[in-house]
């Protein structure tokens, strides 16, 4: 019987994806009173240190492509770049705006997609 062995940056995504599903998958951050939104790097690194800390792993590199309103029901998405260049979908969705405050959910996608060669 022969095994299938994952590529170590795919197995790391796969336990990010699994370890955020099983963690409260939500974040808040403070914004400024006056701009109800989310700066896109703003939001990558807050979700590179949920993820690190959820999983005990090396922040892993995210990036979005946009600034997240401060509207509940708002989402985005981000997305988690292996080292092998697989990468991860990450949903984004506001939950609830409090003053200077912006919460939010995310969950990653189930599935990795593979590095683009």
């Amino acid at each position: 019987m022969s095994t299938t062995r994952l590529p170590a940056a795919l197995s790391i995504i796969l336990t990010v994806a699994t370890s955020v599903l099983l963690v409260g998958c939500s974040a808040s951050v403070t914004v400024e009173k006056s701009t109800p939104k989310l700066s896109a790097d703003k939001l990558a690194s807050t979700l590179s240190e949920k993820l690190a800390a959820a999983t005990g792993q090396p922040k892993p590199h995210i990036s979005c492509p946009e600034d997240l309103v401060g509207k509940v029901g708002t989402t985005t998405r981000c997305r988690l770049t292996a080292g092998d260049g697989s990468t991860l979908g990450v949903t984004v969705r506001v939950t609830s705006v409090d003053g200077d405050q912006i919460h939010y959910d995310f969950k990653a996608d189930d599935k990795a997609s593979p590095a683009v060669n």
